[in-house]
């Protein structure tokens, strides 16, 4: 490393990286998950974004061995959760997407429900205000394919701001050309979200 870009100008300061990686809950073998998580984490991923929960009861436990093992002490582990669009979307992707389990009971709700896509929003910010009550979750990562328009009012409906207002697009288009880089909070000490 020389400190420079490629240009051949020289980094005036070096740059300030948060590291992170990814984690399957749902793939198989799960008994070795937890163990690639901990992998990921000595390599110096200080973050760690999972796949798609849907299946609480499945992620508690993985959860639980993650914790035993201290990994949420020495990362931050974001739940990721996403909206379904429709009960059709969801078996397509429970049959079609390795290591993403989505439960029968949720692809039976959105079913019955006469807005499927309103339900699926719905059963996200539910998973949201459960995953946030399991040890050792730092957060959630919202992956919303093709809805990208809902994600602010998925995240204020969770609860998880506690008051604060979402950033959206459409109201708030100019706020980084107005930050201060000053008042923002170092990389070097992430906190976790509530």
């Amino acid at each position: 490393d020389e400190s420079r870009f490629q240009s051949g100008r020289a980094l005036s300061s070096p740059p300030r990286v948060f590291l992170g990686a990814a984690a399957n809950p749902f793939g198989e073998p799960r008994d070795f998950r937890v163990l690639r998580l901990a992998k990921k984490i000595a390599a110096g991923a200080q973050f760690i974004q999972t796949q798609y929960c849907y299946d609480i009861a499945q992620f508690k436990e993985y959860m639980r061995q993650v914790c035993e093992m201290g990994l949420h002490e020495r990362a931050f582990i974001l739940a990721g959760v996403g909206p379904l669009a429709s009960a059709r979307a969801a078996e397509w992707i429970r049959t079609h997407v390795p290591g993403i389990h989505i439960p029968d009971a949720i692809i039976a709700r959105l079913r019955g429900a006469q807005k499927q896509k309103a339900e699926g929003q719905q059963i996200c910010i539910e998973l949201i205000q459960q995953l946030r009550e399991i040890e050792g979750v730092a957060g959630v990562h919202v992956m919303a394919y093709r809805q990208e328009e809902a994600v602010a009012e998925i995240i204020d409906r969770s609860g998880v701001l506690a008051g604060r207002v979402p950033w959206y697009p459409s109201r708030d288009s100019n706020r980084n050309a107005s930050r201060n880089p000053k008042s923002e909070p170092s990389l070097s000490e992430p906190r976790a979200i509530a």
